[in-house]
């Protein structure tokens, strides 16, 4: 049965023993393929040399007849001059002796002498070792066999009359010109041969085909043995990612993968671990999230329990002073409660925005005189340099809440007296808002993180002066709602700089 579940190594191994395989049988094919059109070409480029070494000889015979009427009379004779090395009677089956022939032509023979009595006839031989009473073509050894090289060979006159040899020569056959005192006198034509025939050429081949399947099965099983462990290791990244991806599932963000890989995976693995550090950074500011809740919502509490239980005990009487300071707790606590209801509501996308484009002057006009008299009352000067810019796509409502918050919160930390200055300009494609203010500043380590949430450079400032440490946790919320950036640095006024970038209305899509 095949298993329902296959491991992805086991695919990718399968997938390299597929291609392995197949690569390699098509090269084995093709090689053999070459080999054989290679080895094809190499033998009828032996014949044909061989062709044309004989062809000085048939031009001397011409010329010794004068004609070609030897042949055309006798043309077996042809196979004999052609290669008269091979012995072509032992080609023949035993059968009946050929015929007598009588002597014709005695000048192309080597006087044999008289035969001894009671010895059967002579067969007449002449010089080329071909006698003319035998058949003109031995037998196919294999009925459709290819026929040796001699017998591929056909002869023409130099009209292009047959002469002797095949009688139906191809059209591709090779062509050979026999020439004798300076002109053509015949032509000889070759066959190629069609396929090997028996013998050391087909034993040749068979061998190259073996040794050619034995390389390529003994390369194909290192192949395999290779993917097998190749794939084993490609995955083993895989495999530790899983256990990491088990362990944060678990709980344990402190597991990290080894990402010293200069690959895909080393990548995947630092983000891998880059997800397992914000994982475990965001865990501990929930955890310190809930803690600075809880001491944030316990201090109005405990003041409010504190000044209610003196009312009751008679401590304190009760006054207009103490109702203005239980006023004012409550006041306090509502606010963190709007506060911590705002960021949730940012927290889930669900904080509404109404969009519309409008020049931000008039409305940080209108935000700085509502808190003039408050500036005023804390011994700090308020300057306000509007330049023109181009217009925006906000939510006046939001913005004028992110002013409120900028400028309130440097009316509590500027010290007096002191000056605080609300600034607009254009920059380029951007319309650029700042709030800055004097001595006291800001470290240089507490700038990156003065827009986390409940984060205050003094943990121990009055609360009452300081604020929970919302405010500016807000203000970033508002300003990427709109597609802007917030940052805080020195200002040179001494104290600190707080810098908006919002888009214009041209280049928000």
């Amino acid at each position: 049965m095949v298993p329902l579940f296959v491991r992805l190594w086991q695919r990718l191994f399968l997938a390299f023993a597929v291609l392995s395989a197949f690569a390699l049988a098509s090269f084995v094919g093709w090689q053999q393929l070459g080999f054989r059109r290679g080895f094809l070409d190499y033998l009828n480029g032996v014949e044909l040399e061989r062709l044309r070494a004989a062809a000085p000889v048939l031009a001397a015979r011409y010329g010794e007849a004068d004609s070609w009427d030897f042949l055309r009379g006798d043309p077996g004779r042809l196979a004999g001059l052609l290669d008269p090395g091979a012995d072509w009677r032992r080609r023949h089956p035993p059968g009946p002796p050929p015929p007598r022939v009588p002597d014709r032509d005695r000048s192309d023979t080597d006087a044999p002498g008289p035969a001894p009595a009671g010895a059967p006839p002579r067969e007449r031989i002449d010089r080329s070792g071909w006698s003319p009473g035998r058949p003109p073509f031995p037998p196919r050894p294999g009925g459709d066999e290819p026929l040796p090289w001699v017998h591929r060979v056909t002869l023409s006159d130099a009209d292009g009359a047959f002469v002797a040899g095949r009688p139906d020569p191809p059209d591709d056959a090779a062509v050979v010109e026999v020439a004798w005192d300076g002109a053509v006198v015949g032509r000889l034509r070759l066959a190629r041969l069609p396929r090997l025939i028996g013998g050391l050429d087909t034993t040749f081949a068979a061998a190259q085909r073996r040794d050619a399947l034995i390389a390529g099965g003994s390369v194909l099983a290192v192949a395999l043995l290779l993917a097998l462990a190749l794939a084993r290791r490609l995955l083993a990244p895989i495999r530790a990612l899983a256990q990491g991806t088990r362990r944060l599932a678990a709980g344990d963000y402190a597991f990290r993968v080894d990402a010293r890989r200069r690959d895909e995976f080393g990548a995947l693995a630092a983000d891998f671990n880059h997800l397992a550090a914000s994982l475990e950074s965001h865990r501990e500011q929930r955890r310190r999230w809930g803690a600075d809740i809880a001491h944030e919502l316990r201090t109005p509490i405990s003041v409010l329990r504190g000044e209610i239980q003196a009312l009751q005990d008679g401590v304190r009487p009760v006054s207009a002073e103490a109702l203005a300071s239980l006023h004012a707790e409550c006041d306090r606590l509502t606010a963190l409660v709007e506060d911590l209801y705002q960021l949730a509501l940012t927290d889930a996308g669900a904080l509404e925005y109404r969009f519309e484009t409008l020049s931000l002057a008039p409305l940080l006009r209108e935000a700085a005189e509502l808190q003039r008299a408050a500036f005023a009352d804390a011994g700090l000067a308020l300057d306000v340099e509007l330049a023109e810019a181009a217009p925006v796509r906000v939510d006046a409502r939001r913005i004028a809440q992110l002013i409120d918050n900028l400028l309130g919160n440097a009316r509590r930390y500027t010290d007096a007296p002191g000056r605080v200055r609300l600034g607009l300009r254009s920059s380029g494609d951007h319309v650029l808002l700042s709030v800055e203010d004097t001595a006291p500043g800001v470290p240089d380590a507490a700038l990156p993180r003065l827009f986390d949430r409940l984060y205050r450079v003094e943990d121990s400032r009055d609360r009452a002066s300081g604020g929970a440490g919302l405010g500016l946790a807000i203000c970033r919320a508002i300003v990427e709602a709109h597609g802007g950036r917030i940052e805080a640095v020195h200002s040179p006024l001494g104290g600190l700089r707080v810098e908006i970038v919002l888009p214009a209305a041209e280049n928000v899509r």
